[in-house]
């Protein structure tokens, strides 16, 4: 979810402002349009482990944030059939933090209209070497090992990621599974990255043959 920062400079607001505005206004926005769509999956990346290395007054403000919102949106997504989930290492998340995750996630487990997962703290590289710290002493490590040891075990590899904001790369956002993965990058600052915005996507990749490398 790129382009935040920018977006709130343009607008002459404060760089939490463009945090805010998608955190209140877009995910819930684009949940409801994935619901409508039939879309099951949806992840969106929140929080990377660079971004700790961002001004501390600005992680500070994120992280009071994520608290408001983990107070209020839980409950309309969970009246509203969204299973909340999470990828990525919280235990770096102050304890309140963490704690509000579990109870978020635990709450909506039984839900079925929609897998929300907010990738908090994550990074592919992060994510990998923590899979095989968890597999250390096998003997032979296979594919399949791996996937089972992943953040994302619980979900699907990924059919379409899509960055806003205007750069064209991954930065890291789920190395292994996005093997197959079709790519959609958009100029589009992620704060006005509305339903609208996400159909043009969805239509680009029901254009697009998949081959899966045959």
């Amino acid at each position: 979810m790129d382009g935040n920062r920018r977006w709130a400079r343009k607008q002459g607001l404060s760089i939490i402002k463009g945090h805010r505005k998608v955190a209140e206004e877009l995910t819930e926005e684009l949940a409801d349009h994935c619901i409508k769509k039939g879309v099951k999956y949806l992840t969106l990346w929140a929080f990377s482990t660079q971004n700790w290395q961002r001004d501390p007054t600005e992680v500070r403000l994120v992280m009071n944030l994520f608290r408001e919102m983990l107070e209020k949106n839980i409950d309309r997504l969970h009246q509203k059939g969204v299973k909340v989930t999470t990828i990525g290492d919280l235990s770096r998340f102050d304890q309140d933090i963490r704690e509000k995750i579990e109870q978020g996630v635990e709450k909506t487990a039984q839900n079925k209209n929609l897998t929300l997962a907010f990738a908090l703290n994550y990074g592919g590289r992060d994510e990998l070497l923590r899979a095989v710290n968890k597999l250390t002493g096998e003997v032979e490590i296979t594919q399949e090992m791996i996937d089972q040891n992943l953040d994302t075990a619980h979900l699907p590899d990924p059919d379409l990621i899509i960055r806003p904001g205007g750069e064209k790369r991954l930065s890291g956002f789920l190395l292994w599974q996005s093997e197959y993965s079709e790519l959609y990058f958009s100029d589009v600052l992620m704060p006005d990255f509305n339903a609208t915005k996400l159909d043009k996507a969805i239509a680009e990749f029901q254009r697009r043959q998949r081959r899966f490398g045959r």
